[in-house]
């Protein structure tokens, strides 16, 4: 993925909710969000099952890429403040429940992270994740895993069907 030098690293953040008006929720998360990244594109918005906790209601998702130019660690920290914002309360959800808003780092240029216990890029699931990977697809068709090298095209394709639909 891209630097500009003059406009940061290029990241892709995956978004989601399933508690409230999440399409609302969303819509305005991502106008906060063109606040935050220049040249903000979205993806287009899905309707997906849960994958780990089956129990909850099914979760609109999308994502957005756009240039930040400071570090992964400044863009977590708003990214979390932003969610609480619109309601998440981290010490009253279950991992993988119910959320007004999640937002993921999926992506931020090249970079492979790790900073236990929250921030590690790319993602750590999104190999796994369906819901994370067409929405990123759709703005960054020829991304590779920056660990591996592999495309994230082949991941997705090698991925069992897991109930994701256009909205």
């Amino acid at each position: 993925m891209a630097v500009n030098p003059f406009l940061g690293n290029r990241v892709v953040l995956g978004l989601g909710s399933n508690k409230g008006d999440s399409l609302g929720i969303l819509e305005a998360a991502i106008g906060d969000l063109g606040n935050v990244l220049t040249d903000l594109q979205q993806a287009s918005r899905f309707i997906t099952e849960p994958l780990y906790v089956l129990d909850q209601k099914r979760f609109l998702n999308t994502a957005v890429a756009g240039y930040y130019p400071s570090s992964p660690r400044d863009l977590l920290k708003i990214i979390q403040t932003l969610e609480a914002a619109f309601g998440r309360d981290r010490t009253q959800e279950r991992r993988w429940g119910e959320r007004t808003l999640d937002i993921d780092i999926l992506l931020f240029g090249d970079l492979v992270i790790a900073e236990p216990p929250d921030l590690e890029i790319p993602h750590p699931r999104l190999t796994e994740r369906a819901f994370a990977l067409a929405p990123l697809l759709e703005l960054v068709p020829d991304a590779r895993d920056p660990r591996t090298g592999l495309s994230y095209q082949t991941i997705f394709a090698g991925l069992h069907p897991q109930g994701i639909y256009s909205l």
